[in-house]
């Protein structure tokens, strides 16, 4: 497929645009929320032309990456905690429970993204490692004292029990 200018395009997708508006860059880089704001207010109004692609393509990209780093940091916490109050259960304490609790709840609002989803069973193991360190930090117990494989499964992690 041709656009008018003769230049292959994806069916489906956007013509590449240029960044024409120089003032939307220096904005981007000087008030993110601001640039955000007349990204919408452009959108709104349909002038796609308009829009700062370069700028654009990288925020929505940084936002995905956080999005996913999100997921694995509240893992991580969620996992330590749940190793935590399962070898000292003397120890156990109404923050632990608490940290438990809200860890599970904000997973489990991120995680209604499906994209999220698998990559929060993707990185399971790969925060479960990073856990046993942080809970063998804070209890005092050696890392040979958990499970070499997560013991939980995403379900698991997720569910109040």
């Amino acid at each position: 497929m041709t656009n008018r200018a003769g230049a292959k395009t994806a069916r489906g997708r956007l013509p590449a645009f240029k960044n024409k508006n120089k003032e939307l860059s220096g904005l981007y880089l000087a008030d993110e929320t601001a640039w955000l704001e007349r990204m919408s207010e452009l959108i709104g109004k349909q002038r796609y032309g308009d829009l700062d692609y370069m700028n654009l393509q990288e925020y929505l990209l940084d936002m995905a990456k956080r999005d996913r780093r999100e997921v694995l940091s509240r893992l991580r916490i969620l996992l330590a905690h749940l190793l935590k109050w399962d070898h000292q259960p003397r120890r156990r304490s109404g923050s632990w429970e608490r940290t438990i609790r809200e860890q599970r709840y904000e997973l489990q609002s991120l995680l209604e993204s499906q994209t999220l989803m698998n990559h929060a069973s993707a990185v399971l193991s790969k925060a479960y490692e990073q856990a046993v360190k942080l809970a063998a930090s804070e209890t005092g117990l050696s890392v040979d004292s958990f499970p070499t494989n997560c013991p939980y499964s995403l379900q698991e992690v997720l569910t109040d029990q």
